[in-house]
């Protein structure tokens, strides 16, 4: 097998001698390229952040930015990666590199203040510049300049939808996850908003016409451990069998955060994040199979609002950061109470299709979870694919309470999907997470809907019923009355839209 290599701006470069459990973070800055930063080792602040050639939506390839804090070097084994030194481009003539639009812009908008976080912002930025989608709105083709002239500041309005979005198409959520502790947002949304469309000649641009590189296997093993990437689902439960106390890995999200703030290390560590079995998306008139090793964000793309409680979901998961990393599959296999898919795949009432030695099942998520972080899943299995059932529920909410509005764990999360039918709630399907030791659906508030008139009496009766399900706690998140007073709540929340978007 050749030995494990990553290519970092044009170069390719071993990662031996490197330790399985090293990050790209560490690699990168015991390598010179100190425009990596670590600020806080979670997958929070987004001062790590680099780009990394993945297949695209649009195009073959997407250059999609992701905490290099989180994912093992040995995990980008035959892949490429751009760092915030590398978008700066250089001849041969020995001439100062000239800086990458997104570069120059961040410069002359005073977008770095003490420039710790500016490599990061650059980097996601670069990654959003590069969206083969985005296009300039005809309402406003042009950033709007300061009054002083200086090229700083700007208004505080760009963009059809106010400051979330440029008049150049930029949409600011691609920063969410980059951190800046100087509170300097505003230059750095105006230097956002100020960058063009790639030049024709731009080599980053031109290479997303080009497929990104093939998974390679990988069997990175040292005395300290040992980091395997099988090549196909058959090799991968072949591994899972010969090695049942493995760590499997996809996006690293969790696990990356468990090596670097508690220390763990694991003897063998598998990676299912590449393979093809895993990686698979159908939509059919009868269900929607999205495989467990798809990223949030493809999924999110690739659907394209298909499953309207989905598309509600996506933005408020973690952060784009997270989600260009993190999957469906890790988020259930982490069984945590707390995650914030299984309320509402609950709600979509999906199951999940198991592989392992002894061949694949189907098992309803409704039935998966067993207890605090454990399932039914058997040692050897893996999660393959979610499966959503069609016809979809038209009347859909997910709320999400937490004390950020981005970017946070959940003190509750409550997922609905009703069918109501000429004034009456035909089926009733509600998932809820943070207020028991797994996620669970609502099942008695679904019976007290089921079959009555959507009318704020039975809706108020039903809230009555919904605010004592689960067994919430107190921690340092919220109260156990609190979590409660919110699941009876967000039940008129979705009441008071449903009627508001029907009387107007």
């Amino acid at each position: 097998m050749v030995a494990a290599r990553i290519t970092v701006n044009g170069k390719e470069t071993p990662i031996s001698p490197a330790a399985p459990h090293t990050t790209v973070l560490d690699f990168l800055r015991e390598r010179g390229l100190t425009g990596t930063k670590e600020g806080c080792a979670e997958g929070e602040c987004g001062a790590c952040s680099v780009l990394v050639a993945r297949p695209g939506v649009k195009k073959p390839t997407d250059w999609v930015a992701v905490n290099a804090c989180l994912v093992p070097v040995a995990a980008l084994d035959g892949q490429e990666v751009v760092t915030s030194e590398g978008l700066a481009t250089a001849d041969a003539s020995g001439a100062p590199a000239v800086l990458h639009p997104v570069q120059e812009e961040m410069a002359v908008r005073g977008g770095s203040q003490c420039g710790y976080c500016t490599p990061g912002f650059i980097c996601s930025m670069a990654s959003e510049y590069y969206r083969p989608d985005r296009c300039a709105h005809s309402d406003r083709a042009e950033p709007v300049e300061p009054a002083d002239g200086t090229g700083r500041g700007g208004d505080s309005e760009h963009g059809p939808s106010g400051s979330e979005h440029g008049p150049n198409g930029f949409d600011l959520h691609a920063l969410s996850g980059n951190l800046c502790r100087c509170t300097g947002y505003r230059p750095i949304r105006d230097a956002a908003f100020a960058v063009g469309m790639p030049a024709e000649d731009d080599p980053l641009a031109r290479r997303r016409e080009q497929s990104p590189p093939e998974p390679v296997a990988t069997a990175y093993v040292r005395d300290d451990g040992a980091f395997l990437r099988p090549g196909t689902l058959a090799d991968a439960v072949r591994l899972l069998r010969e090695r049942p106390g493995a760590t499997v890995v996809a996006g690293s999200t969790d696990w990356g955060v468990e090596v670097n703030i508690r220390s763990r290390r694991a003897e063998c560590v598998i990676a299912v994040d590449r393979l093809p079995e895993l990686r698979e998306l159908h939509v059919g008139s009868g269900r929607i199979e999205i495989g467990a090793a798809l990223t949030l964000t493809e999924i999110e793309r690739r659907l394209d609002g298909e499953v309207p409680l989905l598309a509600e979901l996506f933005p408020q998961f973690a952060s784009r950061l997270i989600r260009n990393s993190a999957t469906l599959g890790g988020n259930l296999g982490t069984g945590s109470p707390i995650g914030d898919s299984p309320p509402v795949l609950l709600a979509l009432e999906a199951s999940l299709v198991l592989t392992g030695a002894d061949g694949e099942r189907e098992v309803p998520l409704g039935d998966y979870f067993t207890g605090y972080r454990q399932s039914v899943r058997r040692p050897g299995e893996l999660i393959r694919a979610v499966r959503i059932p069609r016809p979809l529920a038209p009347v859909t909410a997910f709320h999400k309470i937490a004390k950020r509005r981005f970017d946070d764990i959940s003190s509750v999360a409550v997922a609905f999907a009703l069918d109501i039918e000429d004034g009456t709630v035909r089926t009733a399907r509600i998932g809820l997470g943070g207020v028991a030791a797994t996620p669970i659906r609502a099942l008695a508030t679904e019976a007290a809907l089921e079959g009555r008139p959507w009318t704020e009496e039975s809706v108020e009766a039903a809230a009555r019923v919904l605010s004592t399900e689960g067994t919430p706690m107190d921690d340092h998140r919220a109260s156990a009355g609190y979590r409660s007073a919110m699941l009876g709540q967000s039940l008129l929340k979705l009441y008071a839209r449903t009627t508001e978007a029907v009387s107007s």
